[in-house]
């Protein structure tokens, strides 16, 4: 269930994708021929995000352990739902938020270096290690995933919906680096229009898992202080 309710979210979230990472894709070193070599070094790119994406969900996972314990599992989920809608609405005060992180900024600043080097060494290993830093670039749909992670409450199960996640980007993204400029900027912008409605769509979905209705898969039933919450039950 996890593995599949993360990779709806990478459908979804793979029209933002296209135009945060596209970027990247298309700068990769191609080579002088598209033979098995080049489609190879696409897919270990994009295997190399799903690889970070799994650790960072494994890790968010085990670290809402504590909001499952303390029975904060549902309001949470509802809570990030909300945070997400108001990012659709207000954009520009996410923005703004985002923009004063220091340590996010520093990020960035330190993967755009890494990247630069591994796009001059034109090997495999490069093209994978590029995608595991790819992983880590400050992304709304990966935070949403992320936030995912932390509602699940388990190490495995966040894993699972990570690389569920993961999974769910790479019918696009493997698009973008195997198409590469052949897709018109016109078609990458009208893509990107659809973010928007897709992350309504999604801070939906956390507010109704976090309604615990009971719904496979859209509102599942979760758990509280360790004990499963069934719908409809009364003690």
């Amino acid at each position: 269930m996890d593995l599949a309710s993360g990779f709806l979210i990478g459908v979804l979230g793979s029209f933002h994708c296209a135009a945060m990472c596209g970027p990247i894709a298309l700068v990769l070193p191609s080579g002088s021929s598209r033979g098995a070599t080049f489609y190879l070094g696409r897919i270990l790119y994009n295997g190399g995000r799903v690889v970070t994406y799994a650790l960072l969900g494994v890790t968010l996972g085990y670290l809402g352990k504590s909001f499952v314990l303390a029975g904060l599992q549902r309001s949470v989920s509802i809570l990030i739902g909300c945070v997400i809608a108001l990012a659709v609405f207000v954009p520009s005060m996410v923005t703004s938020v985002l923009a004063r992180c220091y340590p996010l900024n520093r990020l960035h600043g330190i993967l755009k270096a890494q990247f630069a080097g591994l796009l001059q060494r034109r090997s495999q290993i490069s093209l994978f290690l590029i995608g595991l830093l790819n992983g880590f670039l400050p992304c709304g749909f990966v935070y949403v995933a992320l936030a995912g992670a932390v509602t699940l409450g388990e190490g495995l199960r966040g894993m699972m919906f990570l690389v569920g996640f993961g999974l769910g980007t790479m019918p696009v993204m493997l698009t973008i680096s195997f198409l590469g400029r052949k897709i018109s900027s016109a078609l990458r912008a009208r893509v990107a229009t659809l973010a928007p409605v897709v992350t309504l769509a999604i801070a939906v979905l956390f507010i109704l898992r976090g309604l615990n209705l009971g719904i496979p898969y859209i509102s599942p039933s979760m758990t509280t202080g360790g004990e499963k919450v069934e719908v409809g039950t009364c003690h």
